[in-house]
């Protein structure tokens, strides 16, 4: 019972966080603690080892390092640097760099979706949504967490950690 509640948290936190950016062009920090905090529990159940825990950790530092420099160049926002360290954690060191090209790809295909949705959907003082006028104006960023997210569930199923859990 406890494995199958742990096996969920991964993909409900970051199809949250997706949403979340979506419609607020936000990520909550405490999302991202989610993540870091209940690896603690997963490692223990999924019986990793400490060398294994260690590399996960070491990952998701690395991760955070970069995305933090790519945040400092106004590339990257900070919810996404945060959310795509976590899922670093989670991912583990076998499967970062599908994660890393699903990501990738999702947010190129994210990207030219959303810069044609600016172009091509004209904007109408009634009918849109606040988060759909949010997303329309030029200069408002785009919602990575959604491509961060789902590279996250792409993958996830892959891990060593969803592989023991589901054991």
């Amino acid at each position: 019972m406890v494995q199958q509640a742990l096996l969920l948290v991964f993909p409900v936190v970051m199809a949250f966080a997706a949403a979340n950016d979506l419609f607020t062009m936000r990520i909550p920090n405490k999302l991202s603690l989610i993540l870091i905090a209940s690896f603690a529990a997963v490692a223990v159940v999924a019986g990793l080892t400490l060398e294994n825990i260690a590399l996960h950790v070491a990952v998701g530092a690395a991760i955070l390092v970069i995305t933090f420099i790519l945040f400092s160049f106004r590339l990257l926002g900070g919810g996404d640097a945060k959310l795509m360290a976590a899922g670093a954690l989670w991912i583990g060191v076998d499967q970062m760099v599908p994660y890393l090209l699903y990501m990738t790809i999702f947010g190129g295909v994210l990207s030219l979706v959303v810069l044609a949705y600016r172009r091509m959907v004209p904007l109408t003082p009634v009918g849109f949504p606040g988060w759909a006028q949010r997303l329309h104006a030029h200069g408002t960023g785009i919602p990575y967490g959604i491509a961060i997210a789902a590279a996250g569930l792409m993958i996830y199923p892959e891990t060593p950690i969803f592989k023991a859990l589901l054991a």
